[in-house]
């Protein structure tokens, strides 16, 4: 088995390929909240062990995530893995659609909450970005 420091590194490596411009900031923001050791065992548990097992891709685990958030009416931690998505391969159109799935099992407050809130904030600034990138060149 990898120790600590080994699947800490390669939790780093999967949230670099999720949102290499946010993942940082991320980990950052742990440490100067009341249980800082919570950034380090989430990079390790959560990227080095279950995000990094084979048998799924990447863009398959990220899309899981999407759902499961979803369904459980997380707004805080779905833009990240929204954008994770995106940054996979994803289309905005394949993200709404598995969250529209999962109205059958969560109900309509927590698609409404997730697609109107969350998806929708995403894909905002993710077109303002754009645009701006484009207007920019």
């Amino acid at each position: 088995m990898m120790q600590t420091n080994e699947q800490y590194h390669k939790g780093l490596k999967v949230l670099e390929q999720i949102d290499k411009d946010h993942y940082k900031a991320i980990v950052e923001s742990f440490k100067e909240s009341v249980a800082p050791d919570l950034g380090r065992l989430a990079v390790e548990f959560n990227y080095g062990r279950i995000f990094s097992r084979p048998g799924l891709d990447l863009k398959s685990r990220l899309l899981a995530s999407v759902a499961g958030l979803t369904a459980l009416g997380n707004t805080e931690q779905l833009p990240f893995y929204i954008n994770g998505a995106l940054n996979t391969g994803w289309t905005q159109e394949e993200i709404v659609e598995v969250m529209m799935q999962m109205i059958i099992y969560s109900g309509f407050p927590n698609g409404l909450n997730t697609i109107l809130t969350a998806a929708s904030e995403v894909f905002a600034e993710r077109n303002r970005h754009a645009k701006s990138s484009s207007q920019s060149e």
